[in-house]
């Protein structure tokens, strides 16, 4: 008999492609007769175009053409604003290729069209750009301040949006606290760097009139509906297909690209393939950012760490333009108090335009900064009163008999409260604790400091909402052939495990091995109505979808078997790729057959079908296998809709040693807790955790985006901006709760960028630890680089 494979640690069905080298990407498709593009980019942050000449790049052989904005007729408007918000009072969106003005160095200026990318490149070198260049100010603090220079001439103070938001009666609150802690803290810029770059193919059949195009996209339905729309096709014209991709992280989400108008106006234009594969200098300054934010936050508490009150204004970096709207910034003003009781909240922020990348989510978003924020403030907390870290969390946790625990008018980026479904976060602090054993950490941070070794102990506790709607669906068909069931849903997967999960989900109700279901997804041609995978939302929305589908499925199944068998529904059973009748597994068929009963035609020509009659000779002799009213062959679609966000969350902790010679760290252990409520498959939920929390070590020590005073990024290239190793990402001792979300069917919650979201804090809380008894400053800013230790220690001198 099968077995059930929901929270099975089953290997991954995609692995094996993977790994061998024979998934298929952009830049893997074999085109006939393709075109390569490249685009000439702006050299200056803002500047006004003064002399743009195309001429020598038109003429070097094996150049097809060379398109400036001029070029792009009804294409040559600004890109949407894809999540509008009244808050926005100066909304900003790019052209998709600039006009007199540039806003960041790498944007857009031309597109060159030409046999090779060779050619092509050096076509776009020889195309003349002159500027007239404009005083520019990139930190977004001096930004803000009364004559800054302007990105936008039109945006006073460079403020693109302003939002404030009151839960409860903060000042109350903060008239009845014994102690009033502030800090003010800083999340620097970064960049998701995905193995593979940005990159778009596309090609126009001129008789069907149909536009299909491959991107490495986490969105293909919305992106056709934008190519749709900007190139005035019917949908059912336009099919957009995302192979493989080789890494998403959030960036992969915003659409459109210039690439992605670009090539298939290319495309449609020359009548022929084009392709452009961003390479990893044009991915620096190209592929949107995330992550600057300054948060000045104030916790009013009593005398034993009671936390009453939250205030927090904050300043938000959005770039040089505004596409995703206030996603970043709204999720972190949301996520600010954590797991946390507080009943009154008041928080402010602020988007200012700088002239550099824009900004739209990346990995966390918004999330890591709201930790870092208040995680680092009921650090300091502790320290004023006296209390221990671990203490003062437990002693204001929202306890399991609240939830669901709302927090009134802090609007989340669902547009509904934030309400946090289910949690037991003092259980989860106990586990950690249990893990580390505090007692032992604590003695063997003495005899470290007793040989003049500085080891110190960080903590972080998080939430994360997930599962994000409005809905996704699933469409599953059960092949006459073979029995194999195929399923199809909106999204695409970038490593998360889809191909598995959902094979699971299926396995379990229709009875078959998850390697015997195929799932295809990522293709408007099979199925277009979706979403996209974001926001930890895939397994919430989309899972439950597949599971609504897949029970429908078992109806159908068991309708039509117990027709073959001349049984009753409910005493069909299904295991091992059949279905038979409760109590004798003789007595059955294979769904194959059941497939092909179902369906009239397959049921008239197949021969399995003829073989599988003298199940149901009623049908056999009035020609129709299925009653009146059922429709023909086995395949169901079915569409789930959360009723708001569901919130997982965890708590992590690291003690990492630092050498106060060479300012180098070594973590020591790493302890995760983490909740997802169930679990589909505990393996694929490691994997994800702990290539967060790989992610969230590059932001905590090295990933740091550093633009110069002209708005030049200094390190665009793996030779200056550092991405942790493999050496470098520390052994993760990993403990599971699992407490069901009261949400949804499965009772699942996201967990895509968990592992992410509390790194930055647990590390800058354990350096602090470790660097305490010098006399150090507290940590207020990460990623914390060697130098940046060095500077801890030299203040810690000075202050002697």
């Amino acid at each position: 008999m099968s077995t059930r494979q929901f929270g099975a640690r089953v290997q991954r069905n995609e692995d094996a492609r993977l790994i061998t080298g024979r998934g298929r990407f952009v830049d893997d498709l074999p085109l006939d007769g393709v075109l390569h593009g490249a685009f000439a980019r702006s050299a200056v942050a803002r500047g006004r175009i003064t002399h743009l000449d195309t001429t020598a790049a038109r003429a070097l052989p094996g150049v097809h053409r060379v398109y400036t904005h001029a070029d792009l007729g009804e294409l040559d408007v600004t890109m949407p604003l894809l999540i509008p918000h009244p808050c926005i009072g100066h909304p900003r969106t790019q052209y998709p290729l600039a006009h007199e003005d540039v806003y960041h160095v790498g944007q857009a200026i031309a597109f060159v069209v030409a046999d090779d990318r060779y050619i092509a490149e050096d076509a776009a070198r020889l195309i003349e750009i002159d500027y007239d260049i404009l005083p520019v100010e990139v930190d977004p603090a001096k930004a803000a301040l009364d004559g800054a220079p302007l990105v936008h001439e039109d945006v006073p103070n460079n403020i693109a949006a302003h939002l404030v938001q009151v839960s409860g009666d903060p000042d109350a609150a903060f008239a009845a606290a014994d102690h009033v802690t502030r800090i003010q803290v800083r999340v620097d810029r970064s960049t998701a760097a995905p193995m593979e770059c940005l990159s778009t193919a596309a090609r126009w059949d001129a008789v069907s009139g149909e536009l299909t195009v491959w991107d490495g996209t986490q969105a293909p339905i919305g992106l056709r509906g934008a190519l749709s729309s900007l190139f005035d096709l019917d949908e059912d014209k336009v099919r957009v297909v995302a192979p493989d991709v080789g890494g998403g992280f959030g960036p992969k989400i915003v659409f459109p690209y210039s690439n992605e108008i670009l090539v298939p106006f290319a495309a449609k234009d020359l009548r022929r393939p084009v392709k452009w594969v961003e390479d990893r200098s044009e991915n620096f300054v190209h592929m949107t950012h995330e992550r600057t934010q300054i948060h000045d936050i104030e916790l009013a508490a009593t005398s034993d760490g009671v936390v009453l009150g939250l205030r927090d204004t904050f300043l938000h970096d959005t770039g040089s333009f505004i596409p995703y709207g206030i996603a970043v910034a709204q999720v972190a003003s949301t996520q600010i108090a954590g797991p946390y009781r507080i009943p009154a909240i008041h928080v402010t922020f602020d988007c200012v335009y700088t002239p550099t990348v824009p900004v739209t989510p990346y990995r966390g978003c918004g999330r890591p900064q709201a930790n870092f924020a208040i995680e680092r403030a009921m650090d300091q907390l502790a320290a004023e009163l006296g209390i221990d870290r671990f203490e003062i969390r437990r002693r204001n946790f929202i306890t399991p008999d609240e939830f669901p625990y709302t927090r009134p008018d802090l609007v989340f980026a669902d547009g509904l409260p934030v309400t946090l479904d289910s949690g037991r976060y003092d259980d989860a602090l106990a586990a950690l604790e249990k893990a580390l054993d505090l007692d032992a950490i604590r003695a063997e941070q003495e005899q470290a400091r007793a040989e003049g070794r500085m080891l110190g102990l960080g903590l972080s506790f998080y939430v994360e909402g997930t599962g994000l709607g409005p809905y996704e669906g699933a469409k599953i068909r059960l092949h006459p052939i073979t029995g194999k069931a195929y399923v199809n849903t909106g999204l695409t997967a970038q490593g998360q495990g889809h191909e598995t999960a959902w094979a699971q989900i299926v396995a379990d109700q229709i009875g078959v091995r998850p390697e015997d279901v195929i799932v295809v997804e990522g293709d408007t041609g099979v199925f277009d109505w979706g979403v996209a995978t974001f926001a930890s939302r895939a397994a919430v929305v989309s899972g439950n979808a597949v599971h609504i589908a897949a029970v429908s499925a078992r109806a159908r199944i068991a309708q039509a078997a117990a027709n073959m068998l001349e049984a009753d529904p409910d005493d069909i059973e299904l295991a091992d790729g059949r279905a038979f009748v409760r109590g004798t597994t003789s007595r059955g068929v294979t769904l194959a057959e059941v497939a092909t009963m179902s369906n009239p035609l397959r049921y008239a020509f197949n021969k399995a079908a003829q073989t599988a009659t003298q199940f149901a000779p009623t049908a056999r002799s009035t020609g129709k296998p299925l009653p009146d009213g059922e429709r023909p062959g086995i395949e169901v679609s079915e569409y789930y809709s959360p009723p708001h966000a569901t919130w997982a969350y965890g708590v992590h902790a690291a003690l990492v040693e630092v050498d106060p010679v060479t300012c180098d760290i070594d973590v020591k252990r790493y302890v995760c807790v983490h909740d997802c409520g169930n679990m589909i498959n505990p393996m694929i939920v490691e994997g994800q955790v702990a290539g967060g929390v790989a992610q969230g070590m590059g932001g905590a020590f090295y990933e740091k985006l550093e633009y110069d005073e002209n708005g030049v990024l200094r390190n665009a290239s793996f030779m200056d901006f550092l991405v942790p190793y493999a050496t470098e990402v520390p052994h993760i001792e990993m403990i599971h709760l699992e407490t069901p979300s009261p949400l949804n069917p499965l009772g699942i919650k996201g967990v895509g960028e968990a592992g992410t979201i509390p790194v930055g804090q647990v590390i800058a809380s354990a350096v602090e630890d470790a660097l305490s008894p010098l006399g150090t400053p507290p940590v207020r800013q990460v990623p914390l680089s060697p130098s940046a230790i060095h500077d801890l220690l030299r203040q810690a001198r000075v202050n002697v």
